[in-house]
């Protein structure tokens, strides 16, 4: 028997899975970390605690199947992106990795726009503005602030090529993983010289381009596994997600609701919006790409209030009474912007705001508030994509958000669009999953792959009696971003 494991180092975890090759979920570990956030703005964390939070997910694995380390094939992995880390030339971590989610380098993304203006970056990257989230920013940051740091620097890393470096020994990423570093050529396929030379870095500093599902090398690192399992590369964990989704053809659209929220169209070719508003990714499959809008903080804003104000509950807890307030949490609305805008408008500086609050107000209003508010920043987003023409029939809802049928309610009810729901749950492992059976001969292409791995499970329909409520709504949430950013 071929078994697949996969590794997906979010924003606050990671998860370790195992597979066979007709999909089926074996197994399923989640190592969490806290994020490091000293100041306003600043997000960090040891690169070692990824690096400990996947061998203990591995470790997890091993021990709950007993599977023999010989049936492991391969071991894909996939992560967040933006997140930065910094090597040595000896492969030793000269800082701690600033998460995407910081926003320590506006002076320097403001200096990028300066230098090679908004309408350059999108053509050449896809990314449809410069933010201090980005690889780039953050690189010229250290530039500007660490200039020690920066002139020892080895390597600059995401996350999942830490990982890969760590299992291998070897540096390598998914072609698919980069888009949003502002460094990479999208339609070229390539490092992008002219922001290499203007961050003051060279290839040399970066990881070799590999496509997705390619083979980077054998496990080397001793963490209990076999060193004929052979380590691939997937995409950044969305489009990954996207492809266990069965989402590799022009007209698919998921969404996942995890720490952020993030929509994937995928187009058969490099579609530019006019103004700017969406970013474009490539796809895990050659020649396609994706549509990404997306927004920083979705199910993060839910773990959040649980964390601050849950008195320890858990979500399904917390979750319940929600049912019990009627759509539109009588007039209690939330803007969901806690680490700013990204899409369909870009503004760092935009906060998270709870409108209309008054003393008839419960917990419950407030939880289903959050859960309404990521509901009208997925349907702000879908409509966005409406706008350019990609069509939005139904959609596929993944991540963590997708066990809970109320959330998935809400969601249909506000798309006014069906919901289809996945039959395993873990849609990125599943994608890496796939994408690692096929870069090592399991199935001779993804599409077959998928076919033979992907299951849905039920579709959520709208509920007509909320369209007119949810309406109203929705234009009052509209309005209150046009008014507050």
């Amino acid at each position: 028997m071929s078994l697949i494991l996969t590794l997906d180092a979010g924003t606050t975890s990671i998860k370790g899975a195992l597979f066979d090759l007709s999909g089926v979920l074996l197994c399923s570990c989640l190592h969490e970390y806290p994020l490091e956030k000293p100041a306003p703005d600043i997000v960090e964390l040891d690169p070692e605690i990824y690096w400990e939070g996947a061998q203990a997910v591995i470790a997890g694995i091993l021990e709950k199947t007993k599977a023999s380390p010989d049936t492991i094939t391969a071991l894909g992995v996939t992560s967040q992106g933006e997140t930065l880390i910094v090597l040595d030339r000896h492969g030793k971590p000269l800082r701690k990795a600033i998460v995407w989610l910081d926003n320590r380098a506006k002076k320097e993304a403001d200096s990028i726009r300066d230098q090679f203006g908004r309408e350059q970056v999108y053509q050449v990257t896809g990314q449809q503005d410069i933010v201090p989230g980005w690889s780039a920013s953050k690189i010229l940051w250290l530039r500007q602030h660490e200039p020690e740091i920066f002139k020892t620097a080895a390597k600059y890393l995401m996350v999942a090529d830490y990982l890969i470096y760590r299992l291998t020994g070897r540096f390598a990423t998914d072609h698919a993983m980069n888009p949003s570093v502002l460094y990479y050529d999208l339609r070229k396929g390539c490092w992008w010289g002219a922001m290499l030379e203007f961050l003051g870095i060279s290839n040399g500093q970066l990881p070799s381009l590999l496509n997705s599902g390619e083979v980077v090398g054998p496990v080397v690192a001793a963490i209990g596994l076999s060193k004929k399992t052979l380590v691939t590369v997937a995409p950044i964990d969305q489009v990954t997600a996207a492809v266990g989704a069965g989402n590799i053809a022009p007209g698919m659209v998921t969404e996942t609701t995890g720490c952020a929220l993030a929509v994937c169209a995928t187009v058969e070719r490099p579609v530019y919006d006019p103004q700017m508003r969406v970013g474009l990714y490539r796809h895990a499959l050659p020649g396609l790409f994706v549509l990404l809008p997306w927004i920083p903080t979705a199910g993060m804003i839910l773990r959040w209030f649980r964390d601050e104000f849950g008195d320890g509950a858990d979500y399904a807890t917390m979750v319940d009474p929600v049912a019990a307030i009627a759509p539109g949490c009588e007039g209690l609305i939330l803007l969901p912007h806690f680490s700013g805008m990204n899409s369909p408008d870009i503004n760092p500086e935009a906060k998270g705001v709870l409108y209309g609050i008054t003393t008839a107000h419960r917990k419950a209003h407030v939880v289903r508030a959050i859960l309404e508010s990521v509901a009208f920043a997925l349907r702000d987003n879908v409509e966005l994509l409406v706008e350019m023409g990609i069509p939005c029939r139904d959609v596929t809802s993944l991540g963590g958000a997708a066990r809970s049928n109320l959330w998935l309610q809400i969601k249909a009810d506000i798309l006014q669009r069906n919901i289809t729901v996945m039959h395993c749950e873990e849609a990125t492992s599943l994608g890496t999953a796939i994408l690692a059976a096929t870069g090592t001969g399991g199935f001779s292409d993804i599409g077959k792959a998928v076919k033979a791995m992907v299951r849905t499970t039920v579709t959520i329909s709208p509920n007509p009696e909320n369209r007119g409520i949810y309406n109203n709504v929705f234009q009052q949430y509209k309005d209150l971003n046009k008014k507050l950013f």
